[in-house]
């Protein structure tokens, strides 16, 4: 061939190669399902020789259209990765990457404001079919890999949407997880760690108050939108979009708590249908689940602060069986009373086993009062221990898990003192009598000084009706006693009362998501009013009011909305410390769940 004096850009090629045809035509292939069965035919045939050397014509091969197409097609596929991952194991990663990167629905690109956003698409009837293809290729590869399961976890992790994606991608991949969970159970309790650390995400970027305070403002908006002439909304796009939110269906306004509230309800299914077969409680397979979750509950729930939903999950489980309440609360206790464990973890379970016993209307009082003959002898015990050494003062640091048993103790006493003395009201006396509330009070520890305003104020009005403990002494004692000022967070010369020096919350306060919420109200146990209480509240001094957004049950304005915080060590927990502060329808079957 004749090189010198050529024009080069002036020259067409001398010759033309082509590989199968013209592109065109090998694209029009794509579309024939016999096709496809061919060159996978070919594939099966040379799979022996497809070694590490030609992982690009294998990467080509697995990207072959299979989802959604005939049945004869998807066997033919399903054949095909059998055959490489028995032959070439090289493979195996590279095929469990394909299928799990359809576990979310397809991304399309949709133009809001002149951007380009990237997200799945919800219109895609044959979602089900296609997952369902997934999962039965994945249960193929396991079948002749038996050690799949390790490979797959962390493909799973890698491959799991950013919490931003829409509810829609979010629902399918954690659905898609769960399933996995349930044929290959080995994974089961690393999946229901992956799923709950990234819902834990949300929830603590989602305070209870400000979910509220959204709803609330959309229902004023929409209100008021209602009251303006008809032709103002045409004129005006913002009105038109707030007049047709959906705060009046199930839908959360608030975009993360409606994210939230979309894997709830997946996650809640799951629980249900893993514990139950044909309507009826599998105590066995209730227990396995139960311990995967109080494990996951250990390692990512009790240590992270102020989370409002996820925790209702294990609240959930336990309301099916008394047996699995009375375990989890005995787990708790454990958790209290371990001196190996951090002080934050042991006052975190103090908070969750008196958020417990007040609102799991599932609970027998016989339940409630065999969890306060723990707490109180404890209590006194320590008092023993501590009122005449050298310790014997109110002091956070020294004393942190005691206070927050003390306050579970008033807190439960609270909602739950009807309930003891119904029945036989000299009997319920005399055990409320017995416990010794007020040496509980009056000891040199002082823990009303640090409890909650709101629940030492009611405790104090319902102990001094039934005339166990009269503690507004103390109460006006303490007030006297300025309670430390935290740094304001505004600057200047502006400084708040810390008056919850305790940094305390109570993870089973009121259930505020709307979809996943029907499946726990007839669970809870709501605040009611004592109508013959009359509760004192003490003036106390407050340069910063708490708003209507921070009141929750007859806790008015007592535990203002804070950051959550994930994973909280002991040290982190002291800066922090002081530190400025389906719509309509019934849940239906897990596996079931259409997509």
């Amino acid at each position: 061939m004749e090189i010198e004096g050529r024009d080069f850009m002036n020259t067409p090629p001398l010759k033309t190669v082509r590989f199968g045809g013209n592109v065109v035509a090998t694209l029009a292939k794509f579309k024939q399902d016999a096709q496809i069965i061919n060159w996978l035919q070919e594939f099966r045939n040379c799979v022996t020789q497809l070694s590490k050397d030609h992982e690009q014509l294998i990467y080509v091969a697995l990207r072959l259209p299979w989802l959604g197409r005939s049945p004869a097609v998807v066997e033919e596929y399903l054949s095909f990765l059998s055959n490489l991952v028995s032959a070439q194991t090289v493979y195996l990663r590279a095929c469990l990457k394909m299928v799990v990167s359809n576990f979310k629905p397809k991304r399309v690109k949709i133009c809001e404001g002149g951007v380009d956003i990237s997200d799945s698409d919800d219109d895609d009837e044959n979602l089900p079919r296609s997952f369902d293809q997934c999962h039965q290729a994945l249960q193929l590869i396991g079948r002749y890999v038996p050690s799949t399961s390790c490979f797959l976890m962390p493909i799973l992790i890698e491959n799991f949407p950013f919490v931003q994606k829409s509810s829609r991608t979010l629902e399918c991949y954690v659905h898609n997880l769960l399933r996995v969970a349930v044929y290959i159970p080995s994974l089961r309790r690393d999946v229901l760690e992956l799923i709950i650390s990234r819902m834990l995400k949300l929830d603590v970027s989602a305070p209870r108050g400000e979910i509220e305070e959204v709803e609330e403002n959309t229902v004023q908006q929409e209100l008021k939108g209602e009251q303006e002439e008809e032709g103002l909304f045409d004129m005006d796009e913002d009105v038109c979009s707030v007049k047709s939110s959906p705060a009046g269906t199930n839908v959360m306004v608030h975009p993360v708590a409606e994210r939230l509230d979309t894997l709830m309800v997946v996650l809640l299914a799951f629980i249900k249908d893993m514990c139950h077969v044909n309507g009826c409680l599998d105590v066995e397979r209730t227990k396995d689940l139960y311990k995967d979750l109080v494990c996951v509950f250990d390692k990512l729930i009790l240590p992270t602060h102020a989370s409002c939903h996820v925790q209702y999950a294990l609240f959930y489980l336990c309301s099916f069986r008394l047996a699995l309440a009375e375990a989890f609360l005995e787990h708790l206790w454990r958790l209290l009373q371990s001196q190996s464990h951090p002080a934050v973890l042991r006052q975190s379970a103090a908070g969750y086993m008196g958020s417990f016993l007040a609102r799991a209307n599932f609970l027998p009082v016989a339940t409630v009062r065999a969890c306060l003959d723990l707490l109180v002898p404890w209590l006194h015990l320590y008092i023993d221990s501590q009122d005449s050494g050298s310790r014997a003062y109110c002091d956070i640091t020294l004393h942190g898990p005691f206070y927050n048993a003390c306050q579970a103790v008033f807190y439960t006493l609270i909602f739950r003192h009807r309930s003891i003395l119904e029945g036989n009201m000299k009997k319920g006396l005399a055990y409320l009598q017995s416990l010794n509330l007020e040496r509980i009070v009056m000891c040199q520890l002082n823990p009303l000084k640090v409890c909650l305003p709101a629940v030492t104020n009611m405790f104090a009005a319902i102990t001094r009706k039934y005339q166990l403990v009269f503690c507004y002494t103390i109460i006006e004692r303490n007030n006297r006693h300025v309670l430390p000022v935290v740094r304001s967070s505004v600057g200047g010369d502006c400084v708040s009362t810390n008056t919850n020096p305790l940094d305390s919350f109570f993870p089973f306060d009121p259930y505020v998501l709307k979809r996943s919420s029907k499946l726990i109200e007839p669970l809870y146990q709501v605040w009611e009013e004592p109508a013959d209480t009359e509760v004192d509240t003490v003036t106390t001094k407050r340069v910063r009011p708490c708003s209507d957004a921070d009141e929750d049950d007859f806790l008015r304005g007592e535990t203002p909305e804070t950051k959550g915080v994930m994973g909280m060590t002991p040290g982190s927990y002291e800066s922090h410390l002081h530190s400025p502060s389906s719509v309509g329808s019934p849940p239906i079957s897990f596996l079931q769940r259409p997509f």
